[in-house]
This record gives structure tokens, C-alpha cells and sequence, in this order.
């Protein structure tokens, strides 16, 4: 009965979790903004244990930060802390694309072109959060065509992080734009070049990086910083 009622528990914090980290890609609950347990849980209809531990996961992630006797709050990171996440993950993709040439197929080309007229439609209708499931697809697409589960599971304990953040900042950047940063990717990758597919791999988060530094606000600031982080990683790339 004991496992039953943990197991439960468990499912319970997971569905939790998925809903609270879409309220906050939503803006319902801004970088800064305090998270009570009660109110979530008299929301959400359950206990506030599950509340408590999907909290907790959402911390691991990154998302959100708990105190004591403060309670929880959505992280606001600084532009220093996500373009290292930035980097992170860059190297990480460049990896996953690598190992996705020696299988990736037609039929899989054609998914990720289609993940990528989904932002497009989404851009369009001016649909963030749709886009942002979309972009998480695509990548999440290619790492598990990497065939390495390992590099997987590390890359899915970064990608919640910088997506959450990187929709939280799209309201200040052209989401098609965004979109359209996906396509080169998969033509590098059709192409099936190591050398183009690290480029692209590469360029993409170059992009991306300027893209948010151009738009977040650090804590306490009141205007987008600009941010050295994000010049070299235009500039720089490492060698094949």
C-alpha cells in the first residue's frame, strides 16, 4: 500500500510539475514571481506533497529557487548564467548531431522539416508557447537520434532551463525569426557533412545567444544588458 501511495505521489508531482513549468512559459508566473504551495495545490486539487516535491524537481532544473522560511519563486539568471548554459548545450548538440549522421534517415529529415514549419505556423499565428514546444521537439528529436542515451539524459536536464527562459524573453524578439534559424540544420544535416553540421550547430546558438542578450534584463537591472559572453560566442568557434 506504501508503494502504491508513493507511486501515486509520484505521478501526481510529475503532472504538477508539467503544469506549473507551463505556467510559467505562459507568464503566469514571471521571473521573480513567488510560488505558494497552498494556492498551487487548492489549484491543482491535491495535497501540497506533490506540490512540494515538483518544486523541488523545478529547482534541480534550474527554474525555480526555494528558501527557507521564504518559500519558492521562479528564477530570474542573470544573461552571464544562460549563455553558459548556451554554451553547454551547443557542445552537447554539436555531439548529438554528430552521432545522428551515422543512422538519420529520409523519413526522419522530413520530421524535423516538419517541426520546423510548425514554429513557422505558430510564429505566424503568433503562438509562443505552441513554437517553443516545437523548437524543444526538434532538437529533443535529433539528441535521441544520437543513439546515445546517455548524452540524452544530460542534454534533457539543461534543455527545460534555457527553454523556459528563452520564451520568457521572446516577447522582445521576431519569433519567425526564431523559426527560421531551425532550417539550416536540417540542410546541414541532409547534406551530411561533419564539418557542416558542427557550423550549423554552432551559428545557431551564436544567434540565438545575441538574439537574448539583446532583450533580457539582469536582476536588478532596468534595461537588456550587453553582454561580453555574448560577442565571443559570436566570434569565437572552436576548431573541427
Amino acid at each position: 500500500m506504501a508503494h502504491e501511495v508513493a507511486i501515486t505521489r509520484s505521478v501526481l508531482s510529475d503532472q504538477v510539475k508539467g503544469r506549473l513549468l507551463q505556467a510559467i512559459l505562459d507568464g503566469r508566473y514571471p521571473p521573480g514571481a513567488r510560488i505558494v504551495e497552498t494556492r498551487v495545490a487548492k489549484e491543482f486539487g491535491t495535497s501540497q506533497a506533490p506540490v512540494r516535491e515538483a518544486l523541488r524537481d523545478l529547482e534541480a532544473l534550474g527554474v525555480v529557487e526555494v528558501t527557507a522560511f521564504r518559500g519558492a519563486r521562479v528564477r530570474h539568471p542573470s544573461v552571464e548564467e544562460l549563455l553558459e548554459a548556451f554554451e553547454v548545450r551547443a557542445v552537447l548538440e554539436v555531439q548529438g548531431a554528430w552521432l545522428a549522421l551515422q543512422s538519420i534517415t529520409g523519413t526522419d529529415l522530413d520530421e524535423l522539416d516538419g517541426y520546423v514549419e510548425q514554429m513557422r505556423r505558430a510564429a505566424e499565428a503568433g503562438d509562443p508557447f505552441t513554437e517553443a514546444s516545437a523548437d524543444a521537439a526538434f532538437h529533443g528529436h535529433v539528441m535521441h537520434l544520437s543513439g546515445n542515451a546517455t548524452l540524452e539524459r544530460v542534454w534533457r536536464t539543461l534543455e527545460p532551463f534555457l527553454r523556459t527562459y528563452i520564451t520568457i524573453a521572446s516577447a522582445g524578439v521576431d519569433r519567425r525569426a526564431i523559426a527560421e534559424r531551425h532550417a539550416p540544420l536540417v540542410d546541414a544535416l541532409r547534406r551530411g557533412d561533419p564539418g557542416d553540421v558542427q557550423a550549423a550547430v554552432e551559428h545557431h546558438f551564436e544567434q540565438a545567444a545575441r538574439s537574448l542578450a539583446r532583450v533580457w534584463t539582469d536582476p536588478g537591472a532596468n534595461e537588456p544588458v550587453a553582454s561580453p559572453r555574448a560577442i565571443r560566442m559570436a566570434r569565437h568557434r572552436p576548431a573541427s
